[in-house]
């Protein structure tokens, strides 16, 4: 049964890259590329690429073939120093990126109108960026590079050497399109960032709640049955009173927040509580964890 689960996850995250890789690929071919915005990575690359290769080859050299020209070293790389386990979904999430951007014909749907290249090209991108993650996959580039990097650079964080590297492709697009183009990019990069991280938080964002009160009995049982959560007791002491008291620790869905601040209320208007923000909740009634897939 539990292999049976492990095979339909699996299958649930490649039609994620499918889908992810697909929006993706529409962003870039039909709304950055028509318009010059360099957004970073190696596709961002790719339009410099193709925009400077178009005085020598009718064209210029084509967005897919670039993505896989620039990714292919850097898997071999990847494969020598981090193992075949690492690099796999990358190299998926690449191919189909390419493909997809093969198969997707470059019309510019904006009309040259940079304002709404920028925001729906963040929208969908960052859509498809989201799906992407979520599925454990990235589509190589200078994600992949700056890891590279890290390997021999321990001294910098991956994040950092890829802000550095996707910073120079932006102001190379900057160089090479124009100012304009290039404020637009940076505008389209923020609701990318936005879009993808709200994707991935809206699939695990949960409240925790701190219960002060004296009557922890009673809210943990209404918690237990009304809300169908656990809580746990966690024994403090007030520094001010000295009282030693018991202090319920509680996790529910942000749909469940407002239910539970009823529930404590109706038993103790007088209770403490503080709710804080849940990245993510692995375990019985929120996320499965499946190990390593």
């Amino acid at each position: 049964m539990q292999k049976l689960i492990n095979k339909r996850s699996i299958v649930i995250d490649y039609l994620m890259m499918i889908v992810g890789t697909g929006l993706l690929a529409a962003a870039i071919q039909c709304l950055y590329d028509p318009i010059g915005l360099v957004t970073g990575g190696f596709t961002g690359l790719a339009i410099v690429i193709k925009a400077v290769t178009e005085r020598f080859v009718p064209g210029g050299i084509p967005l897919w073939l670039t993505n896989i020209g620039l990714n292919v070293p850097l898997f071999f790389l990847a494969l020598k120093f981090k193992g075949k386990r690492f690099i796999w979904r990358t190299v998926v999430g690449t191919v189909l990126l390419s493909a997809w951007i093969y198969v997707i014909p470059a019309i510019d749907l904006t009309q040259q109108d940079y304002f709404l290249a920028a925001i729906f090209g963040g929208v969908i991108g960052g859509a498809g960026m989201g799906l992407i993650l979520l599925a454990r996959s990235t589509t190589g580039g200078t994600e992949l590079l700056a890891v590279l990097i890290q390997h021999f650079v321990r001294h910098y964080s991956v994040v950092q050497i890829m802000q550095v590297l996707d910073a120079m492709i932006v102001l190379t697009g900057l160089y090479l399109f124009g100012i304009k183009a290039g404020m637009y990019a940076i505008v389209a990069i923020f609701v990318t960032t936005k879009v993808s991280d709200g994707l991935m938080e809206g699939f695990k964002y949960s409240k925790s709640a701190f219960i002060i009160t004296d009557q922890y009995e009673k809210v943990a049982k209404k918690i237990l049955l009304e809300l169908d959560r656990g809580a746990t007791g966690l024994y403090a002491k007030g520094m001010y009173s000295g009282d030693e008291k018991c202090m319920l620790y509680c996790v529910v869905s942000k749909k469940q927040i407002v239910e539970l601040k009823d529930i404590v209320a109706s038993v103790d208007p007088d209770a403490f509580v503080i709710v804080s923000d849940v990245r993510e909740v692995l375990g019985e009634g929120f996320l499965e964890y499946h190990g390593n897939r």
